[in-house]
């Protein structure tokens, strides 16, 4: 059976499309729709479609700054669709559309600052096994680690006392202040951190004598934690665990059960500031477009 993709048009499209991706993103319940309307969303200088088949749709990317690399940001087919040769066929529009706008490589991994996820996550079998079928060679492999919240201690009194004694100042970001905790971030770390701690749905970040010294932000990426950092003049002070438990806490407090720690490097701070666990793992994928 031969499917033929075509450009969601309008938002009415768009939104089966979120109904689809939250039938589809089993190892991601209740988010599927979420990613869609983030990816519908990107920063500036970023070149997106989505494309459909009846049951089925897929978002695709490029980005100015690496305008030679092109994204397979996300790919759902509904459970009642698959097996006919849908994601092929979605995943073959991607690429062609991304071969027209110059793209000489398509990469099965994340688009940050605005992804869904660093790459395929290794439950979802069935879209490695279409990758690998269609030539992708896996390039790099990325893991989350998962925080329970349920009643655990995440309290941060004792923390935020010693902070004030030494001068430090700690709270959430609102208004104007979203904008100067980006320039921060932009300033130490990159555009791409700056885009996801301005568009966070959680931003927390310490300061003092007006520097600020520290930031953490949860939600930029729906549901996830991250990123955070401290300034190299900061460290020792322990505002990454104080702001690290800010935030997990208002995702406790918003109705969720487990956070993920997303793209995650530092394994032992984690585990020892709250106790998280590495768990997903995702494969990274990339070919060629000749």
């Amino acid at each position: 059976m031969a499917f033929e993709a075509r450009p969601i048009a309008d938002a009415a499209e768009l939104a089966e499309a979120a109904g689809i991706a939250g039938d589809a993103l089993t190892c991601d319940p209740g988010e599927g729709a979420a990613l869609v309307r983030r990816l519908a969303a990107p920063p500036p200088g970023r070149t997106w479609t989505a494309l459909a088949v009846d049951g089925g749709v897929v978002m695709t990317s490029l980005s100015e700054k690496d305008p030679g690399a092109g994204h397979l940001d996300l790919l759902a087919v509904h459970p009642s669709a698959r097996g006919e040769g849908r994601g092929r066929a979605l995943v073959l529009a991607a690429e062609e559309w991304l071969r027209e706008r110059g793209a000489r490589e398509a990469r099965w991994a994340g688009n940050p600052p605005c992804y869904a996820w660093p790459g395929i996550d290794v439950r979802y079998t069935a879209a490695a096994c279409l990758a690998e079928s269609l030539g992708y060679e896996r390039y790099h492999v990325a893991w989350n680690m998962t925080a329970d919240l349920g009643d655990g201690d995440l309290s941060v009194e004792d923390d935020l006392v010693r902070l004030e004694q030494a001068g430090v100042a700690v709270r959430a970001a609102d208004g104007d202040e979203r904008e100067r905790v980006a320039a921060f971030v932009a300033g130490h770390w990159n555009e791409r951190w700056a885009w996801e701690a301005a568009n966070a749905t959680g931003l927390h970040f310490a300061e003092r004598d007006g520097e600020i010294l520290a930031f953490a932000a949860w939600g930029a990426r729906p549901s996830w934690f991250g990123p955070m950092g401290t300034a190299p003049a900061a460290r020792g002070l322990g505002l990454g665990r104080v702001l690290l438990r800010r935030c997990l806490a208002e995702q406790r407090a918003a109705g969720q059960a487990d956070a993920q720690i997303g793209w995650v490097g530092p394994l032992r701070f984690y585990s020892r500031a709250v106790g998280a666990r590495a768990e997903r793992v995702f494969w990274l994928y990339r070919r060629a477009l000749a």
